[in-house]
């Protein structure tokens, strides 16, 4: 099954469809729908042999797994163990500041630096990105911190912030924004300022006002925890970067563009499975409905800044608190396998 990849991916290859047979010749059925349709999205328990329609399981599979799996009776899936809502935990998980004390409040000299940011929302050429504004309530940052990383735990993700490049993965040479197929948008100087803003706010543990919570339909989800502006930069995509054609055949439901280059071989992705933050729990819409496409309340655009690629994801209307976060996972290719989602 190919990989599937998030936003504005190139036109996969054409490959053979794989089907997946039964050993008791097409006689499976869904344990939940009780249909034999669809052998192709047919997932049998390696340990219990019964079968289960990708889209039929909750949370939906995108793709079918490349090991061994296992039905939810048989895995005995539990909830996530909570992250401990302990200070010096959270500050070693996330790395932050060591000088800092994540319970005290925001300092006035932060408050002044993000509310002149924020008055910079309209211009007459163009709008501009706005900060996140954290939760001023020292205790509920911890709360929203503790949550990402028990969704960071329980995927077996170590956090990171920043795009990363390993060893025998593709080099941060090969990250080059001129490199982009029709080119790329371009970052202005006070977005860049707007973005490192935000990101020095995280080293310093001024969080993002977003909550991870578990759905047992959907899996792990991101919420608003306070109201959120239009045009409020939430956070960046990131993991570990390679070539494209590195990870043609993954299994991953998390890839995500980020250069489309005119020559394949330079084309670029981000996986943020072995290191990642809250943005691969952000949940897609379903696109092929209009309800699912209401949901929407997040772009996600690639940016060229100082010459290399970045991808964003910022909200496009305002969002209420306790509003979930959505985006849509397809870009000009309809290649991310959304009918069934939620």
């Amino acid at each position: 099954m190919l990989l599937r990849r998030r936003t504005e991916a190139p036109k996969p290859n054409t490959h053979p469809p794989i089907t997946y047979e039964s050993p008791d010749d097409d006689d499976s059925r869904c344990e939940k729908c009780g249909s034999g349709d669809f052998p192709d999205e047919l997932l049998l328990c390696d340990k219990c042999d019964k079968g289960f329609h990708l889209f039929c399981l909750r949370p939906i599979l995108v793709s079918v797994p490349k090991g061994s799996w296992f039905c939810p009776s048989c895995s005995h899936h539990k909830r996530p163990k909570p992250f401990p809502l302990v200070q010096t935990k959270i500050i070693d998980f996330f790395r932050i500041q060591r000088s800092t004390d994540l319970t005290q409040k925001l300092t006035q000299d932060n408050l002044r630096k993000r509310k002149r940011a924020s008055g910079l929302v309209m211009s007459k050429k163009r709008r501009k990105l706005l900060p996140f504004n954290p939760t001023e309530d020292p205790e509920r940052r911890l709360q929203q911190m503790a949550s990402l990383a028990t969704a960071l735990r329980a995927s077996g993700t170590e956090f990171t912030d920043e795009l990363t490049y390993v060893t025998g993965m593709a080099p941060r040479s090969a990250n080059s924004a001129v490199l982009e197929k029709g080119g790329m948008q371009v970052l202005s100087k006070e977005d860049i300022e707007t973005l490192n803003l935000c990101k020095r706010m995280m080293n310093r543990g001024e969080w993002p006002p977003l909550m991870v919570e578990y759905d047992p339909k959907e899996g792990f989800t991101v919420q608003a925890d306070r109201f959120i502006k239009d045009l409020t930069i939430i956070t960046e995509y990131v993991g570990d970067v390679d070539y494209l054609n590195n990870r043609e055949n993954d299994d991953g439901d998390s890839t995500m563009t980020l250069l489309h280059a005119s020559n394949p071989a330079q084309s670029l992705v981000v996986c943020p499975y072995k290191h990642g933050n809250i943005a691969r729990f952000v949940n897609g819409i379903n696109n092929h409905t209009a309800d699912g496409k209401k949901k929407q309340n997040l772009k996600c655009v690639r940016y060229n800044v100082n010459g290399e690629c970045r991808v964003l994801l910022v909200a496009n209307r305002d969002i209420a608190k306790g509003e979930r976060l959505y985006y849509d996972y397809n870009g000009y290719e309809k290649e991310y396998p959304t009918a069934h989602f939620v």
